[in-house]
């Protein structure tokens, strides 16, 4: 059979546009990742669909510019051709078929004998069938020949013609269906990461960044408070206002709930309140939203003086025992003020329900 010196093209190695292309793929993973690591860490929408949607963009494009290489490999008519298997090694694989790398001798009919290393999944069941300098029956594109695939069902024709024939070893080198990338272009693609990355945290640095100091710069709630242990202490936000009294003293005491409310309300802090929860010694205001108008009340309007008549009546016409903790609380979010008053005793616990001039209402205990 023909064999002789290959003419045939061999790979062509890395061009200057395959390691542009590593390089930008690289920038789009690391700006993808930096973009949707900071937009989930920052709580930032835009940076968030920014990395996922840039990566999905890029295959897209590359996919598009792609499609035309493609198509001029697929009107390409392979041609058929015997081959002989100089050597096979086999790899361990998890599944039924295991990638073989084969060494051929291919022998055209009508062109150059060539010498062909590829790489092939071959079904554990077939593989007794390939042995060393044994005859196959191949397929390769003319232009790509170290694409050369080994053809498991071959026409009839090809199949009698493999079983008579005897080829020469082509000599020379194997040409690779692979070439070898080097350090350049894993260098460059580190760089591209690298950079894609840094531009992200320059483009998107106010949303990464400045939220994060305004956060830090933000002023913290103002407490006041002394020394004296029968001092209070009241704490102010935007959004709460507590205020906490000390050792031996109570929101029953007379005038007490009144002062305590009076120091969250007082100068131009006007607000109105959502909710008002009393304790005994703790006092809770929930305001209304800043510049948001909404149902709430005045919390200044509550009815100081009657507070401990019905903490009174709570603990003892509900017959819940000796009183050990009561609460009081004032909720106008339905637009009129009502209060709730549970207490708890050894017996159990007595809740009474009035109206924003502490009128009862209903009674019950449990």
């Amino acid at each position: 059979m023909n064999s002789g010196t290959p003419t045939a093209a061999h790979p062509e190695p890395r061009t200057a546009a395959a390691l542009s292309l590593g390089f930008l793929t690289g920038a789009v993973i690391g700006a993808s990742l930096t973009a949707f690591i900071g937009g989930c860490v920052v709580e930032r929408t835009p940076l968030i669909v920014t990395g996922l949607a840039l990566p999905a963009a890029y295959g897209l494009l590359l996919l598009l510019a792609k499609l035309p290489h493609r198509a001029r490999e697929a009107a390409v008519v392979p041609r058929t051709a015997l081959a002989a298997i100089e050597s096979l090694e086999a790899f361990r694989g998890e599944a039924s078929d295991v990638p073989v790398c084969f060494e051929l001798s291919v022998v055209p009919d009508d062109t150059p004998a060539f010498r062909v290393e590829i790489r092939q999944d071959v079904n554990l069941v077939e593989l007794p069938d390939y042995r060393r300098r044994g005859i196959v029956v191949v397929e390769y594109p003319p232009d790509r020949p170290w694409k050369t695939r080994i053809v498991k069902r071959p026409t009839p024709e090809w199949e009698d013609r493999a079983a008579l024939a005897e080829l020469d070893t082509v000599p020379g080198p194997a040409m690779k269906d692979e070439t070898p990338e080097g350090c350049l272009s894993g260098l460059l693609a580190l760089l591209g990461l690298l950079l894609g990355a840094a531009a992200v945290l320059l483009l998107f640095r106010a949303d990464l960044f400045d939220s994060h100091d305004a956060e830090a710069d933000a002023p913290s709630p103002s407490i006041s408070s002394s020394p004296s242990s029968s001092s209070s202490t009241i704490t102010v936000t935007s959004a709460t206002g507590t205020v906490a009294l000390g050792p031996g003293r109570s929101m029953l005491d007379k005038g007490e709930l009144r002062e305590a409310v009076e120091s969250l309300t007082q100068g131009a802090d006007r607000r109105r309140a959502l909710t008002v929860v009393v304790q005994n010694r703790l006092l809770t205001v929930v305001f209304s939203p800043t510049g948001v108008r909404t149902a709430g009340f005045d919390p200044r309007s509550l009815p100081y003086d009657r507070v401990p008549e019905l903490v009174e009546e709570a603990g003892t016409t509900l017959g819940v025992g000796s009183p050990r903790s009561w609460q009081l609380t004032a909720d106008g979010v339905s637009g009129s003020l009502r209060l709730t008053v549970v207490v708890t005793g050894g017996r159990g616990t007595g809740t009474l329900q009035a109206d924003g001039q502490g009128n009862v209402l209903r009674r019950s205990g449990s």
